[in-house]
Parts: C-alpha cells; structure tokens; sequence
C-alpha cells in the first residue's frame, strides 16, 4: 500500500496532459490518416514515458539508475544520427528523380522554397541562442531525419518539441499549403497549364545524377556530405539497375523498420518535465511560420520568374519546393484540377518536389556549416 501512496505521490498533472498529447498524435495518425507511420509509435512512446518510474527511460530510482528501451534505443539510433540516416537511404530509394532529370530547371524552386528556414532562423534568434534558433529554423526543410540530425548535431536543449513539431507539420502539410497558395496567386495563375514534354532520361544519366550532387554537396557544404551521401546511396541503389532486391528491401522492410524505432525513439525526449515549456509553443509557432514562408518562398519566386518568361510557370508547384515528399507534390496537383479538371500538374510539381528533398538537406548542411562547433 506504501508503494501506491508512493506512486500516486509522484504522478503530476503534467503527464495527464502528455497523455492527452499522445492521444491526439494518435487519433490524427488513425482517423485522420496524418502520417501514421510516424505520428503513431511518437503519440504511443508519448504516453509510454510519461508514468512515474516509467522503465521505458532511463531514471534514478532508489538511489539507482535504472536503464529505459527507449532511452537506449534513443542513444544507439539518434544521439549519433544512425536511425536518420539509414532512412534517408530508403527515401532515396524510394524517388525517382526522372521528372527533375527531364527538366532541371526545376531544381530552381526547391532553392527558393528554403526561404522559411532563412526567414525563421532570424526571427528564432530573438528567443533563443543561435544553435537552438538553427535547430528550430530547421524544421522549415518539412524534412524530419534533417531536422533531428541537425537539432542533435548543434546540441538544441529543445530536441523533443524540434521533432515533434518536424513530423506534424508535414502531415499537415494539405491544411497548411493551400490557404498560403490561394492567398498568394489569383485564379488566372492557378489555371495556367503546364503541358508535360517528357524527354528519355539515359539510364546513365540516373546513376550519374546521385553521384554528382553528392560531391558538388559536399564541396559547397561539406557538413551536408552525410545527409545528401545517404539520401544519393540509396537512390544510387535504385538506378545502378543491378541491386533491385536491395532497393525494394531499402524501400519497404529498412525503410518501414528504422521509421517505427525512429518515432517510438523520439518520444523518449517527449517526457512531461522537457516538453511542457513555454519555449515549446514558441518552437511549433515558428515551425508554423518557416512552413508558411517557405511555400510563399516559393510561390513569389515563380511569380517573379513569370515576368520574364514568355510560357508562364503555374505559380503554384513553387510550393512543392519544400521537402514534404510526395504529399506537397499531391497538394498542387489537386488544386490544379480543383481549378481546372484538365490541368494536370502532377509531375512539373513533383519534379519540384524531389528537387526540394535535395535543397532541403543542403541547406541543413549550411546551417551545421554556420554554426556546429561554434
């Protein structure tokens, strides 16, 4: 009975609420099918964590420190950037970078789509140090393992909220996008069609292609060497044409795999202690802000380019710059043909799409260039 009066003792308030945050990640994962794969194991882990004397962390219990799952998963897998990393092979995997190939004029929007990141690390800056205001700007890449890698490399005291805030705003990205892309374009630029003209992608131009980007990477950004490296091996798998067992296994079971440790594993940052802190809703307030900056980045860019161009962009796959692949490249398709049933942007805003998973973890590379070991 000592031990229940003990127990109940020590049970706050505050994890009631964790709990209650666990359960909405969860009904978004299932009833909303927001990002299951990864909204789920985080809202369970949220709960996991969050019980006195939880053995699923690591704590000091009667005087000894009793090791957690999750805090040695966390330590084997993201304290030193494997799980991220190993993911970031099966995402490469899994793209298929031909629209870009066939138009690489599209790598422009994936740079301009960075804006939110640049944007947000300056307004970051005026509640937080600059190692913590790069982390959180981070989460404008809409790239979840880039934002973990880089808020783990600089060291952020705000891990948790980082990555929590990374995974739900790219679920959210179809409530996000289109009221920005509305706000931002007229009718006339939203029914402007971009008929696709398909050019033969050579086989060894996709085994050239990762291999390329990876050293211009690394010789503009050598801290992105890692993050591109990875992404480039696994889509390097992909085309080579000789491993197609290992690219399906990279695809699917590796990819599937590292994804339920990964968001299991970042709950174990979520306990109720850490996580419940005003500099929380400052981090998913900015989260909001560099997502909504990078789709207007993109956007007005495409806008500017039009006044120059004789065959106009259709605004609207600027937005797909951002790295939230393929949901942002869905999004512009659909409101194409909300707009206009015939007017079909699907690959043009792929295209741009894949061209911004690639903008995105260079720009995280520059962003550890600034500011890691500083």
């Amino acid at each position: 009975m000592d031990e229940l009066f003990r127990y109940i003792g020590e049970f706050h308030w505050q994890q009631l609420i964790m709990w209650a945050i666990g359960g909405i990640l969860i009904y978004l994962a299932i009833k909303k099918d927001m990002e299951p794969t990864l909204l789920l194991p985080i809202g369970f882990g949220a709960i996991l964590v969050n019980f006195p004397f939880s053995g699923a962390v690591t704590q000091l219990i009667n005087g000894s420190l009793e090791e957690g799952a999750l805090s040695v998963l966390y330590d084997a897998g993201i304290s030193n950037e494997l799980f991220p990393l190993i993911l970031f092979i099966g995402i490469g995997a899994m793209i298929d970078f031909g629209p870009l190939l066939s138009n690489p004029k599209l790598m422009i929007f994936g740079a301009a789509a960075q804006f939110g990141i640049f944007f947000t690390l300056c307004t970051a800056s005026m509640f937080f140090d600059l190692n913590d205001a790069a982390s959180i700007a981070v989460i404008g890449a809409a790239d979840g393992p880039t934002s973990i890698v880089v808020a783990q490399k600089l060291n952020s005291s705000y891990l948790g909220a980082i990555m929590v805030a990374a995974y739900s705003y790219m679920a959210l990205v179809p409530i996000i996008q289109p009221p920005v892309i509305r706000l931002l374009t007229t009718k006339k630029e939203r029914m402007i069609r971009m008929p696709y003209k398909p050019k033969e992608v050579s086989q060894t131009t996709r085994i050239l292609f990762p291999i390329v980007i990876t050293i211009i990477s690394g010789m503009v950004a050598p801290a992105s060497v890692s993050l591109v490296g990875f992404l480039m091996f696994g889509n390097l798998i992909r085309e080579c044409g000789v491993l197609n067992s290992l690219s399906e296994t990279a695809q699917k079971t590796l990819a599937n795999l590292v994804t339920i440790f990964l968001g299991i594993t970042i709950a174990s940052k979520m306990q109720a202690e850490d996580f419940l802190k005003k500099e929380t809703l400052i981090i998913l307030g900015l989260g909001l802000v560099a997502f909504i900056f990078d789709t207007a980045g993109g956007v007005i860019f495409a806008k500017v380019l039009n006044l120059f161009l004789k065959e106009k962009i259709n605004p609207m796959i600027g937005a797909a710059g951002i790295s939230a692949f393929p949901m942002s490249g869905r999004v512009v398709h659909k409101m194409g043909l909300k707009e206009d049933n015939q007017n079909f942007l699907l690959m043009q805003s792929i295209g741009v799409n894949v061209s911004g998973q690639i903008a995105s973890v260079i720009a995280g590379g520059l962003i550890l260039n600034f500011f890691f070991g500083k």
